[in-house]
């Protein structure tokens, strides 16, 4: 998708909502020297292109029994770019990316106990042109960011 320029005004806004989506339009327009009206319309136009793709709550997965979280590499003895919705129908996947290397597919999963982890391995394992899984789980999360809207480097 074609998303345009995004210019220092939009970085600043994109920053201000990461640290809180709620903030008022008045606010964030304060912030970066516009109208209340003008960043509204900032914000509106940066969600149509897509830049901001969506707003969401970030929730501790521990306080909701999802402790366990793993990496999962995905082996396969086929290609695997037309899966995608054979994994997302799975729920406790959380992300499934196409890599570059002897894997197909990269896959971040969280579920409540190691059990739950094997049945998620099994389900992943009957998807089509699967040949096998290499889980990673990880002990602690040292910390997870968002994509910075700085500008880029180079």
């Amino acid at each position: 998708m074609g998303n345009g320029n995004v210019d220092d005004i939009d970085r600043a806004l994109i920053a201000l909502l990461q640290q809180d989506a709620t903030a008022a339009y008045a606010a964030l327009g304060r912030a970066v020297g516009l109208s209340a009206g003008a960043a509204h319309e900032r914000v509106r136009k940066l969600r149509e292109r897509g830049v901001i793709r969506r707003t969401t709550v970030d929730v501790d997965p521990a306080a909701l029994g999802r402790g366990v979280l793993a990496f999962v590499m995905v082996e396969s003895s086929a290609w695997m770019g037309d899966s995608a919705d054979a994994f997302a129908a799975i729920p406790e996947i959380l992300e499934a990316h196409v890599i570059a290397g002897s894997a197909s597919v990269l896959v971040k999963v969280r579920t409540a106990t190691t059990e739950q982890l094997q049945d998620v391995l099994r389900r992943i394992y009957a998807i089509d042109g699967v040949s096998g899984t290499q889980a990673t789980v990880s002990l602690e999360t040292f910390f997870e960011r968002p994509v910075s809207p700085g500008a880029a480097e180079g």
